[in-house]
């Protein structure tokens, strides 16, 4: 399915404001925040698994950087919009099918505070805006009951829900949603 991107905008360049964030397309200048901040314990409900040297890190970053520029995926580093600090990365992935699919992952401190839940809703009006799609996904681990909120405060219906693995070699049981 061909995507549907309004002008030539450049998603390597993007930025996305929300009330408290910027959504920003990865950069190379966020290796070491998301070196440090993607730990065992973010990651322990998640596919990825942690970087064990930093030189992973800026492999897996510019891979998303790629991705960007292909129009597959769209990745992005959220940012504190009054300070600037990191608070985690999302993504719509899979932007080129007729089912993207929505991630995302906050640092530890900023757990707690719905920064989940507005940096998703700004990606879904961006999708809503430029692509062209038939649903979007999002799949989360039902132990994982802060993100299972997410898609049901979007009206998210569960689709299925499967087994898989993380990175880290945990059993994982996916609940996927589906948002029309």
């Amino acid at each position: 399915m061909a995507i549907r991107i309004h002008g030539a905008v450049d998603l390597n360049n993007l930025v996305l404001e929300t009330a408290r964030m910027h959504l920003k397309a990865i950069q190379l200048s966020y290796t070491d925040d998301i070196f440090r901040e993607f730990t065992p314990e973010i990651a322990r409900y998640m596919y990825p698994r942690p970087a064990t040297i930093r030189t992973e890190t800026e492999a897996f970053i510019l891979a998303a950087m790629q991705e960007n520029t292909e129009r597959t995926s769209l990745t992005v580093v959220l940012t504190d919009k009054a300070t600037g600090a990191f608070l985690g990365c999302a993504g719509l992935h899979k932007i080129d099918t007729s089912e993207p699919e929505f991630g995302i992952w906050l640092r530890r401190s900023a757990h707690g505070f719905g920064l989940g839940r507005e940096a998703i809703y700004a990606l879904k009006e961006w999708a809503v805006e430029h692509l062209l799609y038939d649903q979007l996904i999002y799949p989360a681990d039902e132990r994982n009951v802060s993100s299972l909120k997410i898609p049901e405060s979007m009206g998210g219906k569960i689709a299925r829900r499967y087994e898989s693995q993380s990175g880290l070699g945990m059993a994982l049981r996916i609940v996927e949603y589906v948002i029309a």
